[in-house]
């Protein structure tokens, strides 16, 4: 079943004219699509795809948990985040060529990972770990909030199996969490970035969000000139609209992926 937001979802605040890739308004994020049971071995798995970002999300459930977790009845959640050689213009050499894991992975990784063990209930889950492999397969910018987005509904759709089997009474997912980007670019607040306006921004800002509304994670930086208190609250209200949209495309593709 893949599900997409193809429409233009309500702003939060007033819409601002400017011209960009694809011919998105200024609040519009790009078209989604959300892919669930993309791989058959893993017990959760999603592609996700954000214009031409596309990431492929997939979760592992293993019996046990990290030597310092051992004996403590609590589970754990981890996550890897990788980039295929030419998921970008020209290619990457892997990592696995250089001998070492990158700062940007590591990052990426760290941030993937406490994004999600945000909205999983450890107690719950067990002595388990949960891996979500997060591969890039086309970048196009917008690839770790579009992995944090795809690998929440993985995460669901493998906990929901758990149910389903009878492994676990309940779900140990809270609730949903969902990302996207959104910078100033040419003096304009702009939702869900490309590449190519991504590599031009003024300011680059990544917002992860719960589906109550809570703030896990907002990284804005000012790539050139500061940035304004007001901006920012622009940037949250433009980036919470878009998260939203998201979060109920994770849902419609929830209910039916079990």
């Amino acid at each position: 079943m893949t599900l997409a937001i193809p429409t233009q979802p309500e702003s939060a605040v007033p819409e601002t004219l400017v011209y960009r890739p694809g011919n998105r308004s200024a609040s519009e994020l790009r078209p989604t699509v959300l892919t669930p049971g993309f791989s058959a071995m893993p017990e959760g798995s999603v592609l996700i795809e954000c214009g031409n970002t596309r990431v492929l999300c997939n979760a592992t459930i293993e019996q046990g948990v990290p030597g310092w977790l051992r004996n403590s009845g609590r589970g754990w959640v981890t996550a890897e985040y990788g980039m295929l050689p030419r998921a970008t213009l020209t290619r990457t050499p892997r990592e696995s060529e250089r001998g070492k894991v990158t700062g940007r992975t590591h990052e990426i990784q760290r941030l993937i990972g406490r994004s999600l063990r945000s909205v999983v209930d450890m107690k719950a889950l067990g002595e388990r770990t949960i891996i979500l492999d997060c591969d890039v397969l086309q970048a196009d910018g917008g690839t770790r909030t579009a992995a944090i987005t795809g690998a929440s509904l993985a995460l669901a759709i493998a906990l929901q199996k758990l149910v389903a089997a009878g492994t676990l009474k309940t779900s140990p997912l809270t609730q949903m969490v969902a990302a996207t980007s959104v910078g100033i670019v040419d003096g304009n607040v702009l939702l869900d970035l490309c590449y190519e306006e991504d590599s031009r921004a003024d300011v680059d800002m990544n917002v992860v969000m719960l589906a109550s509304g809570g703030l896990v994670e907002t990284q804005a930086t000012a790539e050139k000139d500061p940035y304004s208190r007001a901006q920012l609250t622009q940037m949250l209200d433009v980036a919470e609209s878009g998260i939203r949209s998201l979060l109920e495309l994770q849902q419609a593709a929830l209910a039916k992926a079990v």
